[in-house]
Order: C-alpha cells, then sequence, then structure tokens
C-alpha cells in the first residue's frame, strides 16, 4: 500500500486554500474545523511576519509574499516526496553507498567480493581506499569507512576501538610465486631456505604488512633474503615476476589467481594468515552495509 506523504501541518493547509480559494472548502477536504485551518493559516503568518492571504474579496486569493512563500512550499512539497523515495530506494538497496578500505593485498584477494556485490547491488555506489593496515580500523572506528579489510593480523581482544567487531572471512598461506621465466618454474615443487636464500626477491616495501611477516620469517629462520626490487605496488611485483627471473611472496590465492605464476613451497613453511572484516559494532547501520556483511560471510564460505 502507497503511503500518504506527510508535510508540515501549515503547509498542507496553505496548499488547499491556494488550491480552493477557500477556507470553507479547504477545510473540508482537509477534514478540519475551519478555525483550526484559520487558526493555523494566522500562526503561519505571525511567524513569517507577512499576511499570506487575501481576505477581502469573495474567494480567497494570495498575497505577494503568499505567492513567493507558496513557490518555495511546493518545491519543499516535491523534495519532501523525493526524500521519501529515496529512504525507499535506500531500504530496497536500488540507491545507497558502501565505503570499503583495504590494503594493496586484500584489494586483490577479496576484489571478486566487491565485484559480486556489485552485480547483486548495482545501485549501491563502491567507494575503495587503499590505506595502511594499521590505519584501517582507526578509520573504521572514526566513521570514515564502513569496513576495513586487512591481511596478516590476528584478531584481538584489545583492539584500538572497543567498539570495532571482527569476523575472519578466510586464511591464506603464503608461498613463494616465480614466473614462466624463471629457471625452476615447473621443475620445483619445494626448495629449502638455502636455495631460497640465494634468490632474487622483489618485495612490498617495509612498513606493509606482509613484508613485515616476510621479514619476521626470514629473521626466525636465520636467513638474509636478497632483495632486488622494493616497491609500494603490487601490481609492479607481479608483474616483474611475470616477465623475469625474479621470485616473490605471496598469498596462494593470488598466485593461482594470476596468469604465468607458479607457486613454490618452503621448508619450513610460510606462514597461514587470516583476511579479516572489520567494522563498527554500533551505531547506525545501512541496509548496504548489512547486506555486504552477510554477503562477505557467504563470499568466503564458498571461495573454495
Amino acid at each position: 500500500m502507497q503511503r500518504k506523504v506527510i508535510y508540515p501541518r501549515s503547509l498542507q493547509y496553505l496548499l488547499a486554500i491556494a488550491e480552493h480559494r477557500s477556507f470553507t472548502r479547504a477545510a473540508e477536504v482537509l477534514n478540519v474545523s475551519q478555525p483550526t485551518l484559520s487558526q493555523q493559516i494566522k500562526l503561519l503568518e505571525v511567524s513569517l511576519q507577512s499576511p499570506l492571504l487575501d481576505r477581502s474579496h469573495r474567494k480567497v486569493r494570495l498575497t505577494d509574499a503568499g505567492e513567493i512563500y507558496l513557490r518555495h512550499a511546493i518545491k519543499a512539497r516535491e523534495e519532501l516526496a523525493a526524500g521519501r523515495r529515496a529512504i525507499n530506494d535506500v531500504k530496497n538497496l536500488s540507491r545507497g553507498s558502501l565505503r570499503v578500505g583495504w590494503t594493496p593485498i586484500t584489494d586483490y584477494l577479496t576484489c571478486s567480493l566487491l565485484q559480486l556485490f556489485s552485480s547483486s547491488y548495482p545501485g549501491i555506489t563502491i567507494s575503495t581506499f587503499e590505506m595502511p593496515q594499521d590505519e584501517i580500523e582507526l578509520a573504521v572506528a572514526e566513521d570514515k569507512i564502513d569496513f576495513g579489510i586487512t591481511y596478516g593480523k590476528s584478531i584481538e581482544k584489545n583492539s584500538r576501538s572497543g567498539d570495532i567487531e571482527k569476523e575472519i572471512l578466510f586464511q591464506d598461506q603464503l608461498c613463494l610465486a616465480i614466473g614462466k621465466a624463471h629457471p625452476k618454474a615447473q621443475k620445483f615443487k619445494n626448495i629449502s631456505l638455502k636455495d631460497f636464500e640465494k634468490e632474487s626477491l622483489a618485495l612490498l616495501n617495509t612498513g606493509f604488512a606482509l613484508r613485515t611477516i616476510i621479514d619476521n620469517y626470514c629473521l626466525n629462520n636465520k636467513i638474509n633474503p636478497r632483495v632486488s626490487v622494493e616497491s609500494n605496488s603490487l601490481n609492479v611485483i607481479i608483474e616483474f615476476i611475470q616477465a623475469g627471473t625474479l621470485a616473490t611472496i605471496l598469498p596462494r590465492y593470488i598466485v593461482s589467481s594470476q596468469y604465468g605464476i607458479h607457486s613454490i613451497n618452503l621448508s619450513p613453511q610460510l606462514p597461514t594468515k587470516a583476511i579479516t572484516l572489520s567494522f563498527r559494532k554500533s551505531g547506525y547501520t545501512s541496509p548496504a552495509c548489512k547486506v555486504f556483511k552477510k554477503l562477505a560471510i557467504e563470499w568466503a564460505l564458498k571461495r573454495d
């Protein structure tokens, strides 16, 4: 059933009088008493400090001020109606917005999730923000983004904000990644730390979560990696691997999704890390955010 749009009472009354040019007829249409109608219009005129109606004729007329006010009143009515339609659009997900913060790693790992959401709800505008992993939780807490997608960190009891909730979407193991031009391509499935130490690597710059994991692995295993290329772009790293003889370390899911890249296991194994969705526990949650969270969990379960 279509609901009637509710406007301020005085606006309804003025519109009715202007349309019917009669207090009596307007009162009948509005189903109110004529004294009530007259009192409301008087109160409106007092608040505006200007007469809106010329009552000196048999037919009630708008004054010049009334004409001006009526034009704005009609615009207000249209805007109120548009506002109600917009709210309905948001509720039925034909309109809305979604803000997602992620890292150079998690955009590769979860880009298909956003593609799925966009195709399922094409009216929702998705805004993505690539940012350092350490800033994502704060951005969620400060309502700068609706969701943060991070890689590597475990879910801590004492997070930066007690208002942040986290959901592990899936876990993925790191592996050595090489291109088809690499001498070990399609010949080795496993290599030792000694052989790994001889590899020329292309890695993300220090400060990235993935680089920290790699550096800690090397430190714990007392090896000194040979880093030939550093970049703040994962695209650049992947292009180096695809086109040349350098190696890198990436989540296995990324390796499997890139053409011309092969995975090799290290012994001891590289760590397995979580891909985590962060969001606020309390406060307003838009319909778009509710369905995105649900879709993200379903997507993660079906991912394999």
